[in-house]
């Protein structure tokens, strides 16, 4: 063990040092180690305290994410053989453990015992948190039920575990297996010159001439909308919408259709032991939204108002392919392409026209300086950090005091064995130790365009808002001053309010001033110009009805499919996409459309039955946002009210509490949707 790269660090993780041969052994290590401190803490104390009991079981949580995260988290960004197989292999352990630890009737006594003590109201609110959503994790997790139905739980939460990880692997396979070479450059015709230059250096990377197509999104997002070859969006797309899916002769071991299904009964069934009608009964249970219907009705709502304007954006697009290009009809894969050509007809911009504007040096200085206005905090990079690629750097934030608040990796470019998308996690979480405060750190994750010959690596405009978002989340982890892990950081925060922090970051994207710190031509130095600036503000509600329907769409499918998904009434996934489409979306997909099969957020992410929250928690954004348009958006006395209401204060408390000492009131959904150009 002496040897072990997982056990053997104290601070940041030595990621050139850990194998997948370390992964297995270390974590065997901890969850037995565990187990026995664990026991000898029950019958070591009858009495049991914060300090001699629940506060050693906090360690011992955060020692098992020290060496977990690591491990988890290699899995997501240099995927292998030898790594995937080890990561899952501890996956049914690790199951065990956590419920194990949720049906410990010793625990549970201990846990009570302080929650009935005096002692817990001389607590702090942060650990009276912690107790209150350990007791709710008790019940969640079986402690009430018989000796054969906690085994059935543990069965169950054992087999969600394996399916969830398979969905996701399946996923990353089938994309990075898909690839299209081309010869004829006469194909390439409307591309942007950097996207043929990446498809040329994907080519030579995988030894062929000419130009290289893969399903990463540097790759197919620029070709639906700027190819004007319309057989290669076409073939581009519908090997997209198919990933994971019946629909990939040959591809049969990555076919998500029987997971989704095992997923969904599973779910049910973890959700009736425990006495809940449905899954989406079970998720709320955690969540600011109290019943189902009041999510449906928030929904549903939602989508009446979007999907007027959505219409009449729609019949516009039409009418512009038709007028414009002779377009008798708009197919799935005509949609961006189009829509691309409209919004530059209309704004005379395209998202190409910004990119020199977004270098990637240029957007972190611009980036970090939009931070250091707000809260007073500078963000610096820290040298010779052991990481796992080459283009991932490290940086610690300080706040006005020049103290260490937090630090964060980013790795911000696609290549092969990276799972797709962005996001944030833990790397380590903020706690009170012996000797100070450990230092909470991230993992900022996004998969940009890399940088291509001489020339650094130029966002799009929603690139630079992908950025902004993560990073907002990032600062929630990071900034806590809760110095408990339970409750510190994203964690304890109900999850359709986990979003506020990082959608309420991408609103700088847009404002004159943050702008100028932002964007500057990368040869040129140029800011961008009013006459630009004036185009992206005019089209910044440019399909914005088209582009919430769509996320009402996913939404509501995902809601209803937990909601009415029973043992006796399975639901048909294709049936009721289809249905939700009708009855939400103005662009109805080719019958191939298999979107679900990749719908990683709620079939291997922690989303399902909670996707409506980016919608929840954008309400909640847009209306905080609002008292810095009214104040001003660099206002420092707002800024530091946010910092101290909401970044700060982790899950110790109420999330709508906060909100309302934020903003003096409940939130509003009138800013949502004038930010969006949707009347009230």
């Amino acid at each position: 063990m002496q040897d072990n790269a997982l056990l053997d660090y104290d601070q940041l993780p030595p990621f050139s040092r850990i194998k997948p041969e370390h992964i297995e052994p270390a974590i065997d290590h901890i969850l037995a180690d565990n187990r026995q401190c664990i026991d000898a803490l029950l019958k070591k104390n009858k009495h049991y305290t914060w300090d001699n009991t629940l506060h050693p079981l906090e360690e011992l949580d955060d020692r098992l994410s020290h060496v977990w995260s690591p491990a988890s988290h290699l899995h997501s960004v240099t995927d292998n053989e030898e790594l995937r197989r080890a990561y899952n292999n501890c996956l049914p352990r690790i199951s065990d453990y956590t419920t194990d630890m949720g049906q410990n009737e010793g625990l549970h006594k201990a846990y009570e015992q302080v929650a009935n003590s005096e002692d817990y109201r001389r607590l702090s609110q942060a650990q009276q948190k912690i107790i209150d959503y350990a007791l709710r994790e008790f019940r969640l997790s079986g402690i009430a039920l018989d000796k054969t139905s906690r085994q059935q739980f543990k069965e169950i939460q054992q087999k969600l575990s394996r399916l969830q990880t398979r969905f996701e692997e399946n996923l990353l396979d089938a994309t990075h297996a898909w690839k299209k070479h081309i010869i004829d450059r006469s194909l390439l015709s409307g591309l942007p010159d950097s996207v043929v230059a990446l498809a040329a250096q994907t080519a030579k990377r995988e030894a062929v001439e000419g130009w290289m197509f893969t399903l990463e999104f540097p790759s197919y997002t620029p070709v639906m909308k700027y190819a004007d070859n319309t057989e290669l969006r076409k073939e581009v797309y519908t090997a997209y919408v198919t990933r994971a899916s019946e629909l990939n002769p040959g591809q049969e071991n990555w076919d998500n259709s029987g997971i989704m299904h095992e997923i969904l009964k599973l779910r049910y069934r973890l959700a009736r032991l425990l006495g809940f009608d449905t899954f989406a009964h079970y998720s709320l249970a955690k969540k600011m939204a109290n019943t189902p219907q009041e999510v449906m009705d928030f929904l549903n709502d939602l989508a009446a108002r979007a999907k007027i304007r959505a219409k009449t954006e729609f019949d516009e697009l039409n009418h512009f392919a038709k007028s414009e290009y002779g377009v008798d009809q708009i197919y799935a894969w005509d949609v961006a392409y189009y829509s691309e050509k409209l919004r530059e007809f209309k704004f005379r911009l395209s998202q190409e026209e910004l990119r020199p504007y977004f270098p990637v040096p240029q957007v972190l200085d611009g980036l970090f300086g939009i931070v250091n206005q707000l809260y007073d905090l500078t963000v610096l990079p820290r040298e010779h950090v052991d990481v796992w690629h080459p283009d991932v750097k490290f940086f610690d934030i300080c706040d006005a005091s020049n103290t260490l608040r937090g630090g964060f990796y980013l790795d911000l470019y696609a290549r092969p064995h990276k799972r797709g998308g962005a996001w944030m996690d833990e790397c380590i979480v903020r706690k009170k130790t012996l000797t100070g405060v450990q230092t909470p750190i991230a993992y900022l994750i996004c998969n940009f365009t890399p940088p291509i010959g001489d020339d650094p690596s130029l966002l799009t405009h929603d690139e630079v808002i992908t950025l902004f978002h993560e990073f907002g989340h990032g600062l929630h982890h990071m900034l806590t001053m809760v110095d408990y892990p339970g409750v510190a950081g994203i964690n304890g925060v109900p999850w359709d309010a986990v979003e506020l922090p990082s959608q309420f970051m991408e609103n700088w994207c847009w404002e004159r001033e943050s702008l100028d710190l932002i964007g500057r031509h990368y040869q040129t130095g140029e800011k961008i110009s009013n006459d630009l600036y004036e185009k992206l503000i005019t089209g910044k509600t440019f399909q914005t009805g088209m582009q919430m329907v769509r996320q009402l769409e996913f939404a509501i499918f995902d809601f209803r499919l937990h909601l009415e998904y029973t043992d006796a009434q399975p639901v048909n996934i294709q049936q009721l996409a289809d249905e939700v489409r009708q009855q939400v979306a103005v662009v109805i997909p080719p019958d191939f459309n298999r979107f679900q099969h990749s719908f990683s957020h709620i079939f291997a992410g922690g989303y399902a039955a909670g996707y409506y929250s980016y919608k929840w928690a954008e309400v909640l954004s847009a209306d905080a946002f609002s008292k810095f348009e009214e104040t001003g958006i660099f206002n420092k006395t707002t800024g530091q009210a946010f910092l101290h209401t909401i970044l700060e204060q982790g899950g110790a408390r109420d999330p709508m509490e906060l909100f309302i000492e934020f903003r003096g009131r409940k939130p509003s959904i009138e800013p949502l949707l004038r930010h969006s150009g949707i009347t009230a």
